[in-house]
C-alpha cells in the first residue's frame, strides 16, 4: 500500500467516524442493529444489479473473439470486480485489471479482454451520468431546493464533458499508451502465460464501431442503476423510514455521484456518508436515518465482498496449478 493511499484511508475513515458521532452514533448502531433480517433484504437485491452488470460486460466482447464465457461466468467476474474496488485499498480501479487477468485465464485474449472491460468501464460512466440526469431532473420537477438542483445540475455537466473527454481520448490513441504500459506487465511471470496486450487501442475502437452492442450494454447498465432505487427504498423502510420509488431513485442516482467523487479514497469512506446525508436532506430525511442507509449499503458491501475475495483467490488457485501441471507434462 502506498503512502497517499494509506492516507487516503485514515482521512475516509476519520471522517466518516466524525459523522456518525455527530449524528448520535449510539441512536445509528442501535437501528443497524434492530434492522435484523431486513439487512438480508437489502442483500438480496444487489446480486441482480451484479448479473445485469456482467451480461453489458459480456455484450461487449469483441465478436471474433474465439471464446467467450457464459453469461454466469461475467456475473462472477463482476462479482469479483465490485469486491476487489469495494474492498481492497485500490482506488476503486483495480478490480478492473483483475476482471481483464481473470477473463484471459478463461481463453480471450488481454487484448480482447482489455478492451472490452475499457470500454465497458466507459459505459458504465456513461449509464451512470444519465441515472444521475433522471435524479436531476426528479430534483427540478420536485418541491426540492432549485438552488441545490442548479448545483447538481452544474456537477453533471462538468462530469458529461470529463467522459466525453475521455472517449475521444481513448479514440485518439489513450489506450496505445495502455498497450505499451500492459505489455510490459505481460512479460511478467504471473501474466506471460495469459498472452499479450497487442490491438487493445484497434480492440476498443472496433467497439465503438458496433451500436447493437453498445446499445445492449447501455441497456443492461441503465437497469442495474435502476435498481439501485429499490435498494434504496428497501434500506431505508428497514430503518423505519418509508419512501416511494421517486425517492429512491433521486437518493440513489445523487448518492451514487456523490461517491463518483470520492473515487481517489477506497470505498469512498466518508464521502459516500456525507452525500447521502446531503440528499436524503432534500427530501426530509434527518442525518441520522441518511447514515443508516449508507451503513446498510456498506454491511451489505461486505457481505457479498468477501466471498467475491475467497472466490477471486480460488480462481487463480486453480490457475496456477492448471499451469503448472501443463509445466511438468511438457517435454
Amino acid at each position: 500500500m502506498t503512502l497517499p493511499v494509506g492516507l487516503s484511508i485514515i482521512v475516509g475513515i476519520a471522517l466518516a467516524t466524525l459523522l456518525v458521532t455527530v449524528n448520535d452514533g449510539t441512536a445509528i448502531f442501535h437501528a443497524i442493529v434492530t434492522a435484523g433480517w431486513g439487512v438480508l433484504a437489502v442483500i438480496a437485491i444487489h446480486p441482480f444489479q451484479t448479473v445485469l452488470a456482467g451480461l453489458g460486460w459480456r455484450a461487449l466482447m469483441p465478436p471474433q473473439t474465439a471464446r467467450i464465457p457464459g453469461g454466469e461466468h461475467f456475473a462472477v467476474l463482476r462479482w469479483i470486480r465490485e469486491a476487489v474496488n469495494a474492498l481492497l485499498p485500490v482506488a476503486q480501479i483495480g478490480g478492473e485489471l483483475v476482471g481483464i487477468r481473470l477473463l484471459a485465464q478463461k481463453g480471450a485474449t488481454l487484448g480482447a479482454s482489455g478492451a472490452a472491460t475499457a470500454v465497458d468501464l466507459t459505459v458504465e460512466m456513461i449509464t451512470q451520468l444519465i441515472f444521475t440526469l433522471l435524479g436531476v431532473g426528479l430534483l427540478v420537477v420536485g418541491p426540492y431546493d432549485p438552488m441545490v438542483a442548479r448545483w447538481i445540475g452544474g456537477a453533471t455537466a462538468l462530469a458529461i464533458f470529463v467522459v466525453l473527454a475521455f472517449m475521444l481520448a481513448q479514440r485518439k490513441g489513450l489506450f496505445r499508451l495502455l498497450e505499451l504500459l500492459m505489455v510490459r506487465m505481460a512479460e511478467k511471470p504471473r501474466w506471460a502465460t495469459l498472452g499479450d496486450f497487442s490491438g487493445l487501442h484497434e480492440g476498443v475502437v472496433a467497439l465503438y464501431r458496433q451500436p447493437r452492442q453498445l446499445a445492449k450494454a447501455v441497456g443492461y447498465h441503465l437497469i442495474s442503476w435502476l435498481i439501485g432505487g429499490v435498494e434504496v427504498m428497501v434500506a431505508l423502510r428497514v430503518v423505519g423510514i418509508s419512501v416511494d420509488l421517486e425517492q429512491g431513485l433521486l437518493i440513489e442516482s445523487i448518492g451514487q455521484a456523490m461517491r463518483t467523487v470520492g473515487f481517489a479514497i477506497p470505498g469512498s469512506l466518508g464521502v459516500q456518508e456525507g452525500g447521502y446525508m446531503l440528499v436524503c436532506g432534500l427530501v426530509g430525511i434527518g442525518p441520522q436515518s441518511a447514515i443508516e442507509l449508507s451503513l446498510l449499503k456498506r454491511i451489505r458491501e461486505v457481505a457479498v465482498g468477501i466471498p467475491g475475495l475467497v472466490i477471486w483467490q480460488l480462481m487463480e488457485g486453480r490457475h496456477r496449478n492448471c499451469v503448472a501441471d501443463q509445466g511438468a507434462v511438457a517435454p
